[in-house]
């Protein structure tokens, strides 16, 4: 190697802050909107089972509020892995963190429609 030789560094530019906020946005309302279910989903649940004189089981209240955190939990983490990269590959990791919300919540749906009798107290 020459004395004058310069190391190869990335010349890279970082995604402005504004892309990353309109992704994230954007991408959030759609894991708002399964916040906004779960809790829809317990209120009727309390609501039904109340008029039968029932009410949810430890078990079946860790379900409802499992399932309103975890699009949460999930677009926290899809951030933390996204923010730093280019806008295409964030808005990916979005995408695909609200594929296993959306795996998640299908799975919380068959649970409570198949096991209701297992969250009842």
């Amino acid at each position: 190697m020459s004395e004058n030789a310069r190391p190869v560094t990335a010349n890279k530019a970082a995604t402005p802050t504004w892309l990353v906020a309109t992704i994230s946005g954007a991408v959030g309302l759609f894991y708002a909107y399964a916040v906004w279910n779960a809790i829809g989903n317990l209120v009727a649940t309390l609501g039904v089972f109340a008029d039968a004189g029932l009410t949810l089981n430890p078990l079946g209240w860790f379900i409802w509020i499992f399932a309103a955190l975890f699009p949460l939990l999930v677009w926290g983490g899809a951030f933390a892995i996204g923010y730093r990269r280019a806008a295409h590959e964030l808005f990916l990791v979005m995408i695909t963190g609200l594929a296993v919300v959306a795996v998640f919540w299908l799975n919380v749906v068959a649970y409570t429609t198949l096991n209701s009798a297992s969250f009842l107290a």
